[in-house]
């Protein structure tokens, strides 16, 4: 185990050690959270000491927002008892032998299998003048001195808590599926032929920072002209609390200055990389979510097992093929339309070397 990760309460009875941060979600089944707790006795008070795993959605920054409002809804939570140990658990994990080598006689060991319809650690982008935490979902875990584990009258003192938080994540699946491919025939008005628009893509898998090649037919029999072609990337944000709401944000978007003549085609491969450094003022947006300042990415498409109804954050992708096209003759633009074909994709990291 290369690095251990520690945080002591503030009266330094109770300290949490985890040996990793990062919980990969395989879609069918999640990584167990596992970690030791070290308690010294003698600062109890007779009370007990337990822990808790909670995903849960936030929004509203830590300095109440404009409504007065900072608002934490749990997901799910699940909590045990660390002290005194309740059970007596013969079977340890190597993570576990290796963190109570390193914790001593006072460690103990807990763990937590997470559901596989939670959804992953995801923020939503603030604004450039956004102060406080990030809206989103988060996982953390929490260890706590208290005489029972979850009674609402209790107050429990921050100085006897000590708190790490983690990440859900999910990689890309190792194979890779032909793309998506659609058509579409649109009529115009005074035109008794239509444009026919195909496009098709050559994975249903990209990567983070990857090109996206987007194979585009288009036969035009009208006598209309297709003045351009844009081409775009779209984030589509499904926020599911107490309703479900979807937003959807251009992430790329470029405008390509082919033209198709009356009765003429044209066949070509167009090129777009949607990235989150070209989106940083993008209210909203939802990204990968980060433990501290680092870096991070678009969110990666949610992939789910399609059965179970998910709770907070859930994020797809889609690619736009349009066609602006203008019509001649008396009437100008005002007969001009456009023709638009979508394709879904999936964006996501792929899976490290070990995992």
């Amino acid at each position: 185990m290369a690095k251990v990760f520690k945080k002591t309460s503030g009266n330094g009875t109770i300290a949490l050690y985890l040996g990793k941060r990062d919980f990969v979600d395989n879609v069918d089944s999640v990584e167990i959270v596992e970690g030791v707790i070290k308690v010294d006795p003698s600062g109890l008070d007779n009370r007990k000491v337990y822990v808790y795993l909670a995903c849960a959605f936030r929004y509203g920054s830590d300095d109440l927002d404009v409504i007065g409002l900072s608002f934490r809804r749990d997901i799910w939570i699940q909590r045990v008892q660390v002290y005194p140990p309740t059970e007596n658990n013969t079977s340890k994990s190597p993570m576990i032998e290796s963190l109570l080598k390193k914790v001593g006689e006072q460690g103990q060991p807990f763990s937590f299998q997470m559901p596989a319809n939670l959804p992953c650690s995801v923020a939503l982008q603030p604004g450039p003048n956004d102060s406080g935490k990030a809206c989103g979902v988060d996982f953390e875990v929490k260890g706590y001195i208290a005489n029972e584990p979850d009674n609402a009258d209790e107050v429990i003192s921050k100085k006897d808590t000590c708190r790490l938080m983690i990440r859900k994540i999910q990689f890309a699946p190792a194979s890779n599926k032909a793309g998506a491919k659609a058509d579409l025939a649109k009529q115009f008005m005074m035109s008794d032929k239509p444009v026919n628009l195909e496009a098709s893509l050559e994975k249903e898998v990209y990567y983070h920072g990857d090109p996206i090649k987007v194979n585009v037919k288009i036969n035009n029999e009208t006598n209309k002209v297709v003045k351009k072609i844009k081409v775009s990337v779209e984030q589509l944000t499904s926020v599911v609390l107490y309703s479900s709401d979807t937003y959807a944000k251009e992430v790329c978007a470029q405008e390509f200055g082919e033209t198709v003549n009356a009765n003429s085609t044209l066949e070509k491969t167009f090129e777009i990389i949607p990235l989150l450094a070209n989106n940083k003022e993008k209210r909203g947006l939802a990204v990968d979510g980060r433990l501290k300042d680092e870096d991070t990415n678009l969110a990666s498409t949610t992939l789910s097992q399609g059965d179970k109804e998910m709770q907070g954050i859930i994020i797809s992708y889609k690619v736009k093929v349009t066609l602006t096209v203008s019509s001649g003759g008396l009437l100008g633009g005002l007969t001009g339309s456009d023709v638009v074909l979508e394709l879904p994709m999936t964006l996501m990291s792929p899976k490290p070397a070990g995992h």
